[in-house]
């Protein structure tokens, strides 16, 4: 076998791991390790090459951010375990139920707050759907309308902060997850009115789809209506303070702020005397599990892309992608394209870890700013949970359906949120401004290749003796460095 050949070779043979539905952490792992031995007895890797697996998974258990994933992953549990949710959508379903779309309305605004407090995905679509799914049949809303918002709106969780698909981005790409939760915020929220425009269209075109539920299922009026959404809203809001603006302000680390926000779950089921020893033990079984399956793809990959790297397979990808026509946006077209065609068949932390360390050094290579392209991602990536046929938010939402509700109204229920979060891609690579705007350090999302570029073709012509484009006179050095300025600023 040429080793040219042996980082192709290798990426297909883990393809194929894959696609015969092998464990993804077992196939990362196997494939590893297999090349390893086959780079070793050709004589193309050493042995030393495996003396470093030790110390990197080590660095993977050492890693204090990735505390911040079991402590979201218990906040949340113990949020949707104590009735926040029920409390939550009952209540704003009080609020807007007259209105046409009111329900709907109340669903998305619910899945964002549970967003912004649970960071949980199945946590948020089960709930929703146990819930809101057979009040909003009741009321004769169209089947795929319905599970069409309640399922885009449960992966709401994968972009709002706090969200673990960020904090493991961030971790792959040597971010900050502070920078990451700020850049999202923004597009995790455009996501959520752009679901509420489209009920709105809905409820103008189709108005039998989506209609205003009838005096009498509304029983709270004045002043028990202000009382319950008060009593409702104010300690989801005060967690969400606790956590996200301790982070934002520079108060708290993710990791401290994810304590924080389990602490403050705890309290707030005290509150409501919904905990309990079972939902305790329920809670920490199911945050182990979702801990131990993060760290088992983290030290999979490791040992992958440890294996990968002694073959080259990053020069081979970084020349596969980096010399794509169109310099930095056709590498994202491209990207994009293909990640949105893994999302069909990977979850978004398979993604993650698989493809996010091959593309991050192509990414430093053309001059995106990580934070930006790690959002990009996160974005495109939360498809994965709406499409058809596997996505898993779907999967979560035919689990808790009545029968009533068929499949392909899920199926097709799902595809205009899809269209929906595609066209977010779009606008967050056309307005950069949309993730780089609330991140301080990032004034540009694409920065390096480009400017740098310019950068050399006038300085060169500054150095030369003359005017550019003449001979014989200096040019005033102020003067072309402020040129300079001005277009870089342009870049």
């Amino acid at each position: 076998m040429s080793f040219e050949l042996m980082a192709p070779i290798m990426f297909a043979g883990l393809v194929v791991f894959l696609l015969l539905g092998y464990p993804v952490a077992f196939s990362l792992a196997f494939t590893g390790l297999l090349f390893a031995g086959i780079g070793i007895w050709h004589g193309s890797l050493e042995l030393a090459l495996l003396q470093a697996l030790p110390e990197r998974v080590l660095g993977i258990m050492s890693n204090s951010t990735l505390l911040a994933i079991p402590f979201f992953t218990f906040m949340g549990l113990i949020l949707e375990r104590s009735g926040m949710a029920e409390d939550l959508l009952d209540t704003i379903g009080q609020v807007f139920g007259s209105i046409r779309g009111g329900l709907a309305y109340a669903v998305i605004f619910v899945g964002a707050l549970l967003a912004a407090t649970t960071g949980v995905v199945a946590a948020s679509v089960l709930a929703m759907g146990l819930i809101s799914l057979p009040v909003m049949m009741r009321y004769g809303y169209s089947n795929r309308l319905s599970a069409g918002v309640i399922a885009a709106s449960g992966t709401l969780a994968q972009i709002i902060p706090p969200s673990l698909v960020l904090i493991v981005l961030a971790d792959q790409m040597g971010a900050s997850v502070g920078d990451f939760y700020q850049g999202a915020l923004i597009p995790g929220l455009g996501l959520a009115a752009c679901y509420a425009g489209w009920v709105l269209i809905m409820s103008i075109v189709k108005p039998e789809a989506a209609p205003g539920c009838p005096p009498e299922a509304r029983t709270l009026f004045g002043g028990a209506l202000a009382l319950r959404v008060l009593t409702s809203m104010i300690p989801p809001l005060v967690l969400i303070f606790l956590v996200l603006g301790t982070i934002f302000l520079g108060v708290a680390t993710p990791t401290e702020g994810g304590a924080m926000g389990a602490t403050g779950a705890i309290v707030m089921a005290l509150a409501k005397r919904k905990l309990s020893l079972s939902l305790l033990k329920q809670a920490i079984e199911s945050t182990a599990e979702m801990t131990s399956f993060v760290m088992f793809i983290l030290v999979g990959s490791t040992v992958f892309s440890l294996v990968f790297r002694g073959v080259d397979g990053d020069l081979w990808v970084e020349h596969l992608l980096g010399t794509l026509p169109g310099g930095a946006i056709g590498f994202l077209i491209v990207v994009n394209v293909m990640i949105f065609i893994l999302a069909f068949f990977l979850d978004y932390f398979e993604i993650a870890f698989i493809m996010v360390p091959l593309l991050t050094p192509v990414a430093q290579k053309l001059g995106i700013d990580l934070v930006w392209f790690g959002v990009l991602l996160a974005v495109n990536m939360q498809t994965s949970f709406l499409h058809p046929p596997f996505g898993f938010a779907l999967f979560y939402l035919r689990s808790v359906a009545p029968k009533s509700v068929k499949t392909m109204d899920i199926y097709w229920g799902a595809i205009p949120f899809v269209a929906i979060q595609v066209l977010m891609v779009a606008a967050i690579i056309a307005f950069p401004r949309i993730v780089t705007g609330n991140v301080e350090h990032a004034p540009n999302a694409i920065k390096g290749s480009g400017a740098d570029e310019l950068r050399r073709q006038l300085e060169g012509s500054r150095s030369a003796p003359g005017v550019p484009g003449t001979k014989g006179e200096a040019p005033e050095p102020a003067d072309s460095g402020s040129e300079i300025e001005r277009l870089l600023k342009q870049q």
